[in-house]
C-alpha cells in the first residue's frame, strides 16, 4: 500500500508542474486568402480602386465648380466691331443668360440668334472670358451696291444679300438698277433669270471693277445676265457684258480710258477687243 501511494504520489508529481512540461498544442492555421493578380502596368486591383475613387471625386468636385458653384457665373457680355449698329441692340439680340453657368452657354445658338435678328451682322465670334465674361466679336456687312425702294436704298453685300434698308445711301455706293419693261413690270431677264442671281453677277462686276472705275461709279444696270454696264460720275458709260473675265476686262478698261481719254462710250465686253467712242 505504501509503494503504491508512492507510486501516486510519483504520478501526481509528473503531472504536476514538477515534473517535464508538455508541448503546446499547435494553433489552427486559416486557410490564406488567394493573392489577387497584378493588372497591366504592375497596379493591383486595391491600388485601381483607389485610383478610381479619387478620380471621381476629382471630376465631382470639377463638374461642381464648373456647373454648380457661384465662382464661373456670366456677369458682363461684351461685343466688339460694330459700326452702324449699337454695342447694346447686339447684347439683346444675343440673349446671353445673366447669371447661369459660363460652361453651359450655347455659342451656336447666340451666333443663329443675331443674324436672325440682325441681318447686318455677317459673322460674330462668341468667346468666353473666364471667369465671369462673354465676348461677342461682330463683323457687320458692307454695302457695295444700293437698290432703291421709294424713298429709301435697299443694301447689298458682297454675297449679294440685302440687309439692311436705310434713308440716306451711304457715300461712294453705287446704285443696282434691274432693268423693267415699260410697264414697270419684271423684264425678259428677270423672267429668265431671278432677281437674287442677277444681283450675285452684278456684286461680281463691282468686285472687278479698277479702283478708280470704282470709286466714279453712280450705278450699275444690269439688262440681262451678260449685258451689264456702268455709268459713270461724269456722263461716260461702260459696257462690261456679263460677269465672266472680269480681270481682264478691267486691265482693258485701265488702258483704254489711257489711251482714249475723251471717249464717252467704253467696250470692254470682249476684254480681247475693247473699243470706245467719243459720241
Amino acid at each position: 500500500m505504501a509503494g503504491r501511494a508512492g507510486a501516486t504520489t510519483a504520478e501526481r508529481r509528473g503531472a504536476g508542474g514538477s515534473g517535464p512540461s508538455r508541448r503546446p498544442r499547435p494553433r489552427p492555421r486559416l486557410p490564406r486568402l488567394p493573392r489577387l493578380p497584378r493588372l497591366p502596368g504592375g497596379l493591383r486591383p486595391r491600388t485601381l480602386i483607389a485610383v478610381t475613387a479619387a478620380l471621381a471625386l476629382v471630376v465631382g468636385g470639377g463638374a461642381w465648380v464648373l456647373y454648380g458653384s457661384p465662382w464661373l457665373r456670366v456677369e458682363r457680355v461684351t461685343t466688339s466691331g460694330t459700326m452702324a449698329l449699337m454695342p447694346r441692340e447686339v447684347r439683346e439680340a444675343a440673349g446671353v443668360p445673366l447669371g447661369g453657368p459660363l460652361i453651359s452657354v450655347d455659342s451656336g445658338a447666340i451666333e443663329e440668334r443675331l443674324r436672325r435678328q440682325l441681318p447686318r451682322i455677317d459673322s460674330v465670334a462668341v468667346t468666353r472670358s473666364w471667369p465671369h465674361g462673354i465676348s461677342l466679336e461682330v463683323t457687320e456687312r458692307t454695302a457695295v451696291l444700293l437698290m432703291k425702294k421709294g424713298r429709301k436704298f435697299i443694301e447689298v453685300d458682297a454675297k449679294g444679300v440685302r440687309f439692311a434698308t436705310v434713308a440716306k445711301a451711304p457715300r461712294d455706293t453705287p446704285l443696282l438698277e434691274l432693268a423693267t419693261d415699260p410697264d414697270g413690270s419684271a423684264g425678259a431677264s428677270l423672267r429668265r433669270f431671278d432677281a437674287e442671281r442677277l444681283r450675285r453677277e452684278a456684286v461680281r462686276v463691282v468686285a472687278a471693277l479698277p479702283g478708280a472705275v470704282a470709286a466714279d461709279t453712280l450705278a450699275v444696270k444690269v439688262r440681262s445676265y451678260d449685258s451689264i454696264s456702268l455709268r459713270l460720275r461724269d456722263g461716260r458709260t461702260v459696257l462690261w457684258g456679263s460677269g465672266e473675265k472680269g480681270r481682264a476686262k478691267a486691265e482693258a478698261l485701265g488702258a483704254l480710258m489711257k489711251a482714249v481719254p475723251r471717249a464717252r462710250h467704253f467696250d470692254v465686253s470682249v476684254p480681247t477687243a475693247p473699243a470706245s467712242s467719243t459720241s
